[in-house]
């Protein structure tokens, strides 16, 4: 019986040692033709030059709509002028 628990506790030991292995190692890439570097250029060089022809824009205002650029001209026209009072004025 202690043989065969013995042997449990090794195996259950073992499996845990087993699943903290490594991931297996990524295969390599073969380098690359000279071919395939000048399509890679051409290819980058024609994304560059579409680049260009996208119009610029101006900066986005999200908040744009939700306020005025200047104050209303009626909430102006209905302030009443500032009294001046006697601690205001200059002559004394």
């Amino acid at each position: 019986m202690r043989v065969f628990l013995a042997a449990m506790v090794a195996l259950l030991m073992a499996g845990s040692a087993y699943a903290q292995r490594g991931a297996p190692a990524a295969p390599t890439e073969p380098p690359k033709s000279p071919a395939q570097i000048e399509q890679e250029k051409a290819g980058e060089n024609a994304y560059r030059r579409s680049l260009g022809n996208i119009p610029d824009q101006p900066p986005a205002d999200p908040w744009g709509g939700a306020r005025a650029v200047e104050a209303p001209k009626s909430a102006a026209a209905k302030e009443p002028p500032a009294k001046r009072t006697k601690a205001g004025s200059t002559s004394n």
